[in-house]
């Protein structure tokens, strides 16, 4: 079998790879089990389901040279078992041991010399419940495709596709024809990417940085926040917008009094989020790796008024979405995708030091289905995502939504936010306020 090729993109985020800068999304989720749980045939079942998945038996090849790039290969000696640890809670005094536990275990960077991924199983929940926590490599998955490799770990679901739907064949086309369509595309692309180029430079902010920027660090603390849905759907109705902009304006309250609680001034400026957009549905031969481009917006920390941090919002979506994913600074990933690898591997560490001149923060929506899901018979519950961190970010935040909750996951550095149940808490009372503000 040929070894497959890692897009630019792929490769940025294995560029980006340090002890402090470890480049894996994670995922805790919580199942409430329907009989006595047999940890040794949920191991077994784990690693049956993961070597079926391909990607999950592949490692990354990279060239000798230093302008070369890097293909996945089969991984000669995959144990699936190797990727799948067991523990037991035991510390149940902790505001919060699974998260306590979770951030110990994400701040772990992946061995790039094996398959990019790891799963852990949680015993010891209250209740009987117990948990897994899944870390992929980015470089193997963007979020959307994460899901779908998980989903491979859990029970048999039928789930709408639409890679069995048949499309017209194309009319066959002339040697002109197919050449002007190149060179038409060429052009259009490289008048896209020099605009994305253009905009990333008049976005660019300049020093001081924002308050929120700090040094790298190993250490990492995670939150986990679950919002209901109806309360989301309750401001939705009554001002209008998407999930996403309650979501993004909720954030928004809970960052600005997270930062006046620490001290520090919320009202110079606004925090800026890099929002990934997938772009899976657009590009349907994409079928692994990453397919994404994103939006910049504007977080209104400066804002005191919940209702109107959340009309700020909509418009800085409805904006972004009127230009489309391929324009803006926020489309950086696309133009990551189009330098050739070998400038990854030569200056991407590098230039990911800049990101807080174009961003604060990543918020990353990952979309759940909303029918149930199981493992081993057991109902999943809850479902955290977690984002990795840019470099000298000091959170990152993901979202999900599943049934009748909405699950936010803050991964941060732990050198510069030591307490993150102080930013948890400010989530949920952020949006307390927004659904008071609405009655």
């Amino acid at each position: 079998m040929a070894a497959e090729r890692l897009s630019a993109l792929d490769m940025a985020f294995l560029c980006l790879e340090g002890d402090s800068t470890p480049m894996h999304m994670g995922a805790v989720a919580t199942f409430g089990p329907r009989r006595d749980l047999d940890t040794a045939r949920l191991v077994t079942l784990l690693a049956e389901r993961a070597a079926r998945i391909p990607q999950l038996r592949k490692r990354v090849r990279t060239g000798w040279t230093p302008l070369s790039g890097a293909r996945w290969e089969e991984d000669p000696s995959f144990d699936a078992a190797r990727h799948i640890g067991v523990s037991k809670l035991y510390d149940l005094y902790d505001p919060d041991p699974l998260a306590a536990f979770a951030a110990h275990w994400i701040a772990e960077p992946l061995d790039t010399a094996a398959p990019l991924w790891n799963v852990q199983l949680v015993t010891g929940l209250p209740g009987g419940e117990f948990a897994l926590l899944v870390k992929f490599h980015h470089a193997l998955a963007d979020g959307a495709r994460a899901v779908e490799i998980a989903f491979g770990l859990l029970d048999d679901i039928a789930l709408p596709t639409q890679r069995g739907k048949r499309t017209a064949e194309p009319e066959p086309r002339s040697p002109l024809d197919l050449f002007r369509h190149s060179a038409g595309a060429v052009i259009g692309q490289a008048a896209q990417s020099a605009g994305i180029a253009s905009a990333i430079v008049r976005s660019a902010r300049p020093y001081p940085l924002s308050p929120t920027a700090t040094l790298n660090s190993t250490s990492r603390k995670l939150g986990l926040v679950r919002l209901d849905v109806a309360d989301i759907r309750a401001v939705r109705t009554a001002q209008g917008g998407t999930t996403n902009d309650v979501v993004l304006a909720v954030l928004a309250g809970a960052l600005r009094e997270w930062m006046i609680n620490r001290g520090q001034r919320a009202d110079a400026r606004s925090l800026r989020a890099l929002v990934p957009v997938s772009l899976r549905g657009r590009d349907s031969g994409k079928a692994d790796g990453n397919a994404l481009s994103g939006y910049l917006c504007n977080l209104p920390v400066e804002v005191d008024d919940p209702l109107e941090r959340l009309r700020i919002v909509r418009r800085a979506m409805e904006r972004n979405k009127q230009a489309g994913p391929s324009r803006g600074a926020g489309a950086l990933p696309l133009l990551a995708n189009r330098l050739p690898s070998g400038v990854h591997r030569l200056a991407t560490k590098v230039a990911g030091h800049a990101a807080p001149l174009l961003f604060d923060t990543v918020v990353t929506n990952v979309p759940l289905p909303g029918i149930p899901l199981s493992l081993d018979g057991a109902r999943l519950r809850e479902v955290y995502p977690f984002v990795p961190l840019a470099p000298h970010q000091s959170v990152g935040i993901a979202v999900s939504s599943y049934r009748d909750g909405v699950h936010v996951g803050l991964q941060a550095n732990g050198r510069a936010v030591p307490d993150v149940g102080s930013l948890a808490d400010a989530v949920t009372k952020s949006m307390a306020t927004l659904y008071q503000a609405c009655g």
